[in-house]
């Protein structure tokens, strides 16, 4: 099986990202995103996703918020899966990971269509993010703002539900990234019955 292996670089007026993934690895990190809790979020994702991953911010607009950056990354992110992929040849595409943290789950069920399109719902009666904590000035809004980025970047459906979501910042973010890294794996896995063509109908994913 050929290597799925990428680098990126992306830079804009606001950001300069560098990365590098091997989708086949063994879980080993190197982020520096400058924002804490997504370093440690990053670091959990590619653990349970068994993906070596390196990724680093090599300048960003601080002196403003962390928007932009959060946002980057997440393209970043999506942009090198989709790099490392090439034409998906064998793919199951389809991907499920579940991820609980006391009595918080987080569930991922996404595709590896083509088409990015990200769904998050927390709570049986939808979002909840008022009443749950900000930490290092990082928010549910910005997950938000993240998974949107990364859906679009790797052109993947992704559909993300937290039940009974915790007040906790934390908790919640750490049942989506675990469960976002079992997914992908799962969706990125080479199916044997495919024997190396592209899983849809059109025969065709981009």
């Amino acid at each position: 099986m050929k290597d799925r292996k990428a680098e990126l670089e992306r830079k804009s007026k606001e950001t300069e990202i560098k990365a590098k993934l091997n989708i086949d690895g063994k879980g080993t990190t190197h982020i520096k995103t400058h924002i804490g809790i997504l370093d440690h979020m990053l670091e959990l994702f590619a653990f349970h996703g068994h993906f070596d991953l390196d990724l680093e911010v090599k300048k960003a607009d601080f002196e403003i918020d962390i928007h932009h950056t959060n946002e980057d990354v997440g393209i970043v992110l999506g942009k090198i899966f989709k790099d490392a992929l090439g034409e998906k040849q064998g793919i199951r595409r389809f991907g499920v990971g579940f991820a609980p943290m006391e009595s918080t789950l987080g569930r991922t069920v996404m595709d590896i269509s083509g088409r990015g399109y990200l769904k998050m719902q927390a709570g049986q009666h939808g979002v909840i993010w008022p009443t749950v904590t900000e930490q290092e000035n990082y928010s549910m809004k910005h997950l938000e703002h993240f998974l949107e980025s990364f859906a679009h970047g790797l052109g993947a459906t992704v559909n993300i539900f937290i039940e009974n979501p915790d007040e906790d910042l934390h908790t919640n973010l750490e049942t989506v990234f675990k469960s976002l890294g079992l997914a992908l794996d799962q969706a990125t896995q080479i199916d044997p019955r495919r024997k190396g063509s592209i899983p849809s109908t059109k025969g065709i994913i981009d």
